[in-house]
């Protein structure tokens, strides 16, 4: 029997989706607000450089592994690599809890970003696969939304464990019962998606070569594209992806401030731990909830305008922490970024799910997600380097350049992908050897 599309059609099922998210982001919440402050604290770290460095190393194995869960996902499947993630998760907060220094931490955290994109990478995917083209930018939101409530959440709570009973091990503690409650609800309810991912292409009236699935619903299906074909494209052939990747690129800067600068900043500013808590959960969670409705509005209006209004948002929102003062005015500062990224993160995740055909769409995502958390391993670099020459303001100054300059590139260079709203097909489908190869390797799918 047929899998059915659509959001209604599969309730249940998102539900459970969504809830791991909200476990996702909750286990990362935990990191936002109790780390930082265990450098100096437990470690006698005070180089602003190496405090943030635990970003990197969480965004270099979490870049990498985003390209490889999404590669073997359209093989393999999405519920065993999310099972994985959960499992590399335990490691990470065990480690932190019994660190005797600092290189114990950095080691964590390659745990905890293979359980980062393992897990969220699948559950994205898996709600995407659920609910079809139609309610593609509502299934990223909602997605997207319930990740970063979780972040809030995660980092509120965390920031109250940290008061009360330090900075070790309750956070983490708090983190390994996130953990196991994701991994009992992966092994039940949760249930593979990629069957209906497959549907989806079989139905479609597009994508793949002529002879293969997506053209007049031929149940033939074409080889699945190359890692290193698939990621050519998408870093460079296609214009409008090109932007796509360099947008969550840059992005993930802004969110390195948030999380290595933030609390390093505004402490130094007079505000306590659990105030700085409630600062970065504002901000996760006006990016969060804001989602739902961003990727709703983006269904209605296409996906460029939001992309590009939320850039120069988050832009203008770091700008004002540098002119503003007081924990009420600073509130107001972090749900304005909170705002920028609610417009920019789902709908780019959406951008690559318009143009990228069913059948490797997994693998689109990889690579997109490659490219984003990059700025994980990236930024924190950049951004320590100009704040140990030049102080923690600059970083500031330096992120809202770096958004005004990823703004502009989407007002440049990004064509409209939804396909309610495009002019033009994607560049793939004009030109299928970037995906599929030479015309002789599509003659052999079509004979297949």
């Amino acid at each position: 029997m047929r899998p059915v599309l659509g959001l209604r059609q599969n309730w249940f099922q998102f539900s459970v989706l969504a809830l791991l998210t909200l476990l996702v982001g909750a286990t990362i919440g935990v990191e936002r607000v109790a780390l930082p402050p265990l450098a100096e604290h437990a470690f006698g770290v005070t180089s602003v450089l190496y405090t943030v460095s635990f970003i990197s190393a969480f965004g270099l194995v979490k870049a990498t592994m985003n390209l490889v869960a999404g590669h073997l996902s359209d093989r393999r499947g999405r519920r065993i690599l999310l099972l994985a993630g959960w499992a590399f998760a335990v490691p990470y907060a065990v480690l932190i809890i019994f660190a005797q220094n600092w290189v114990w931490v950095l080691v964590a955290n390659l745990f905890l970003g293979v359980n980062q994109a393992l897990t969220w990478t699948m559950s994205v995917t898996s709600m995407i696969d659920l609910v079809g083209p139609v309610h593609r930018g509502v299934a990223v939101g909602i997605n997207e939304a319930t990740g970063y409530v979780g972040v809030g959440v995660g980092g509120f709570v965390a920031g109250l464990l940290v008061t009360s009973f330090g900075l070790r091990p309750a956070p983490y503690l708090l983190a390994l019962g996130v953990i196991a409650l994701g991994a009992v609800l992966t092994v039940w309810p949760t249930r593979e998606t990629i069957h209906f991912a497959r549907a989806e292409r079989g139905s479609s009236t597009g994508g793949g070569p002529p002879g293969t699935p997506g053209h007049g619903g031929s149940e033939v299906r074409s080889p699945a594209p190359g890692l290193g074909r698939l990621a050519a494209y998408m870093s460079w052939r296609d214009r409008s992806m090109l932007t796509v990747c360099w947008g969550g690129f840059l992005n993930k800067f802004a969110d390195s401030l948030v999380i290595g600068f933030f609390p390093l900043y505004f402490l130094n500013r007079g505000l306590s731990l659990l105030q700085v808590g409630l600062l970065v959960g504002v901000y996760a969670w006006v990016w969060g909830v804001g989602q739902v409705a961003t990727g709703a509005l983006a269904d209605k209006i296409g996906r460029r305008l939001p992309i590009a209004t939320g850039i120069f948002s988050i832009g203008a929102g770091v700008v004002l922490t540098q002119v503003t003062s007081g924990l009420a005015a600073w509130l107001t500062d972090a749900a304005v970024m909170g705002l920028g990224m609610a417009l920019v993160y789902p709908n780019l995740i959406s951008a690559v799910g318009d143009v990228a055909d069913p059948s490797w769409r997994g693998g689109a995502l990889g690579v997109y997600r490659l490219w984003r958390d990059g700025g994980y391993a990236v930024g924190p670099m950049v951004l320590g380097g100009v704040a140990a020459i030049f102080g923690l303001a600059a970083a500031f100054w330096t992120i809202s350049v770096l958004m005004g300059i990823s703004g502009l590139l989407v007002v440049a260079f990004m064509r409209e992908t939804d396909l309610h709203f495009r002019v033009q097909p994607p560049a793939w489908e004009a030109h299928p050897e970037w995906i599929y190869g030479p015309s002789s390797d599509a003659s052999t799918a079509r004979e297949a």
